[in-house]
């Protein structure tokens, strides 16, 4: 049988990995794919973004999870210190003593090879899959094979596979500058942005895709409107553009739950109500979808606070927390009695704006019938008297 090996730091695992990696399993069809995410790395010192050897590892079973028969194996993270693959071929050869052992390798770990910690060993008990990691590499690969075997007599196969130009290290690079996702596969991204790995900021293009997703197709105009209209006002007020803009796109995105659904995803995430809330379950898609937004897209607090608040608002509210119950309320899809009015408002003061639509809302919900939620009540009394 044939074991492939296939380790490294995998910080992040991009598609350059699972490229290899699916090359080799075509080329060499091995009986067991075994990826192996290292510890603490030999030939380098972890850059200071490194995640927990846990995150890598779960990086990883997402990364590879489209390769038949690959497995990820935690042997190297449960083994305490400095992961030598010297010491992964020692158990490897120790538990499947019949198998035939390949070791993944890219053109600069094959330069390197001298380097590696009992390397002798590791070139008698494997053969080197070798495969390129820059373009126009392979008489280096030539040379050195040639090389190594002579002096040492290791055995060697040369994959065929296109280079994938670009480091794990550029890649942590562009995440803070909301860039480099095309170089990820879409459930690693989703990782990286969920937990803010590397400093990672979304790319708005993939977050309206994620976020749009939650919704009726119905209500994308309006939330379209929502961010147009909350980057307008965190300009005019000088408020984070990026956090209005993701406030604005997260929103609504429990919306579309039923009364029932609310309830119950409020129970989950353990969120605790008040009568009126329980009583008029509408008004729970603000908690639900702040708490969503931090859960699955790591939203900070302020893009949290300000979706949670967008729907009844409250006295004191942040500046982004105005903006983001505005912009819901003034978008430019929005067609009702006494918009303009608001609009006119708050292109003149968020204070006077906020009195506005708050009034607006009191007046809607007593012609109901209904009594308006205490918070919006309170914050129509606050911002009245800082507009008056």
């Amino acid at each position: 049988m044939k074991t492939l090996i296939y380790g490294g730091t995998f910080n992040p695992p991009h598609l350059g990995h699972f490229k290899a990696a699916a090359a080799a399993a075509e080329q060499l069809s091995p009986e067991r794919l075994l990826i192996v995410p290292d510890n603490i790395a030999p030939h380098k010192e972890m850059a200071d973004y490194t995640p927990e050897a846990s995150q890598r590892y779960e990086m990883c079973a997402l990364a590879f999870q489209g390769i038949k028969g690959a497995e990820v194996s935690d042997m190297e993270i449960r083994r305490s210190g400095r992961s030598y693959s010297s010491d992964t071929v020692a158990l490897l050869r120790e538990k499947y003593p019949e198998d035939e052992l390949f070791l993944l390798v890219g053109t600069d770990m094959l330069l390197s090879f001298e380097q590696w910690h009992d390397f002798e060993y590791i070139l008698k008990n494997v053969t080197l899959a070798v495969i390129s990691r820059e373009k126009d590499d392979k008489e280096k690969i030539r040379k050195n094979i040639s090389y190594l075997s002579g002096k040492y007599g290791a055995r060697s196969v040369v994959l065929e596979a296109e280079p994938f130009v670009i480091s794990s290290t550029e890649i942590c690079a562009l995440l803070p500058e909301r860039k480099g996702r095309e170089y990820l596969s879409d459930s690693v991204y989703s990782y990286i942005i969920k937990n803010r790995l590397y400093g990672a900021k979304p790319d708005f293009d993939w977050l309206r895709e994620k976020g749009w997703s939650y919704l009726k197709k119905s209500r994308i105009p309006h939330v379209m409107g929502c961010e147009q209209k909350a980057v307008e006002l965190a300009e005019l007020y000088g408020a984070d553009v990026d956090d209005a803009r993701t406030a604005a796109i997260l929103h609504d995105s429990t919306k579309k739950l039923s009364p029932e659904e609310q309830l119950k995803l409020c129970d989950t995430y353990g969120i605790i109500n008040d009568k009126s809330e329980m009583e008029t379950p509408k008004l729970l898609h603000a908690k639900t979808g702040a708490e969503l937004a931090r859960r699955e897209f790591g939203a900070n607090r302020e893009v949290c606070s300000a979706i949670r608040w967008h729907t009844t608002g409250k006295p004191g509210m942040s500046l982004l927390e105005k903006i983001i119950y505005l912009a819901d309320y003034v978008e430019p899809t929005r067609d009702f009695p006494g918009v303009e009015e608001i609009r006119k408002a708050v292109s003149e003061s968020l204070d006077a704006g906020m009195a506005a639509g708050l009034k607006n809302t009191i007046d809607e919900v007593k012609g109901y019938g209904t009594v308006p939620y205490k918070d919006t009540t309170e914050a129509y009394e606050y911002y009245r008297k800082l507009s008056e």
